[in-house]
């Protein structure tokens, strides 16, 4: 039986998703979960009882069809209780999101992999970042390659940042084809499946549970409709450039980031409250100095707020949405520096939260689109050119 779909209200109505307490539960075993930096499997579980990888999952296929607005508020709750944790969901929201909205996807596997999500939790992510091209949203074919055989597909090539690696069970994997004129898009690849290979490389400052470790695919078979969305170079860049998935990622990716930054918050509000230094006699949150750092931190994420719920209900233009991305992490960043800077030299402590959020925060400025490209494409648009000449 399908679950009633979620809406914005109802999270404050369906008491089997109470997004304050998925926020305390995840931010039981954060630190645990940052210091052991592998994939945050009991984290998955517990979503998975509450029925939360099925969000974006239609309802025809017993999914949640929840809207943007829904979706960000949920990564925000996971979030702020686990930041690596609502980074796996969120690209995993993103793969259902598209797949379902696509025509080429064959409905066989298109349900397949949401009764995977809904029956066992299985997760799914797109891999397509690799060692020489780097990041494909600055351009460039893949080499990781499609071999046709008599049966299907052969895949070899190899894969970087691959996020939630060890607990996917789809790969969306970014290829090309070998034909002389090359297909580029997506081969659907079972992550278990005979020939993929998962390095454990991933050591990185921030985001430590992520999993985002590097995989080799080795000749891996697979049959011919697992070519799941591909087309001519051209084309593939330019449904990608316009797809509805990029306001999606924008958003959500700015929800994350404003969520670690509001769990650093509430941590720092606390501080003040009940922080009371012996020669002060009274809480900190009595001093104008702490009660001014407060309103600078709070006018930041008030505007993170405002933007990305413009966003999320259509009322920012399409060639502004990487902007809001932009300027939600960069605020995100600037709250938890203030926060940091003003608690001093135990926020920097191993065994401090404050560290955790600062580090995992940092890596918004590394997520997709990163700000050359952004202010580039903004700064083309406002002066209606498409690239500059020497």
């Amino acid at each position: 039986m399908a679950r009633k779909p979620f809406t914005v209200d109802a999270f404050n109505k369906n008491a089997d998703v109470d997004l304050p307490e998925i926020t305390r539960h995840l931010a039981q075993s954060a630190d645990k979960v940052d210091r052991q930096a592998r994939f945050p499997s009991d984290n998955f579980a517990y979503l998975h009882r509450l029925g939360l990888l099925s969000l974006t999952i239609p309802a025809s296929l017993g999914g949640q069809a929840a809207d943007l607005n829904t979706v960000r508020q949920v990564i925000s709750a996971v979030a702020k209780g686990e930041a690596s944790t609502a980074l796996i969901l969120l690209m995993h929201y993103l793969q259902h999101q598209q797949l379902h909205h696509s025509s080429k996807w064959p409905h066989r596997l298109s349900a397949r992999v949401a009764q995977d999500a809904l029956q066992s939790g299985a997760l799914i992510n797109a891999l397509r970042v690799e060692p020489a091209l780097g990041s494909p949203s600055r351009g460039g074919l893949p080499t990781t390659t499609a071999y046709r055989t008599t049966k299907g597909w052969r895949l070899s090539g190899e894969k970087i940042y691959s996020t939630g690696s060890h607990g996917l069970t789809w790969m969306n994997v970014w290829a090309r084809s070998d034909d002389k004129t090359p297909s580029v898009g997506f081969w659907l690849v079972p992550a278990h499946a005979p020939g993929v290979e998962i390095i454990d490389e991933w050591d990185h400052l921030g985001m430590r549970a992520s999993s985002s470790h590097r995989v080799i695919f080795h000749d891996v078979e697979l049959p011919l409709d697992h070519a799941v969305d591909s087309a001519p170079q051209a084309i593939a860049n330019k449904k990608a450039a316009e797809s509805e998935a990029v306001k999606w990622m924008h958003v959500l990716l700015g929800s994350l980031y404003d969520g670690v930054a509001q769990a650093a918050n509430d941590w720092f509000k606390r501080w003040l409250l009940t922080r009371t230094p012996s020669n002060l006699g009274a809480p900190l949150a009595s001093l104008e100095r702490f009660q001014e750092i407060t309103g600078r931190i709070d006018t930041l994420l008030l505007s993170n707020k405002v933007l990305l719920d413009a966003a999320a209900n259509n009322d920012v233009p399409h060639h502004q949405l990487a902007q809001i991305k932009q300027i939600t992490t960069s605020q995100s960043i600037r709250a938890v520096e203030h926060i940091v800077k003003a608690a001093g030299n135990p926020a920097l402590s191993g065994s401090h939260p404050l560290q955790r959020h600062y580090r995992d925060v940092l890596c918004g400025r590394i997520h997709t689109p990163q700000d050359d490209t952004v202010f580039k494409a903004a700064g083309q648009a406002a002066l209606n050119v498409t690239g500059a000449t020497s």
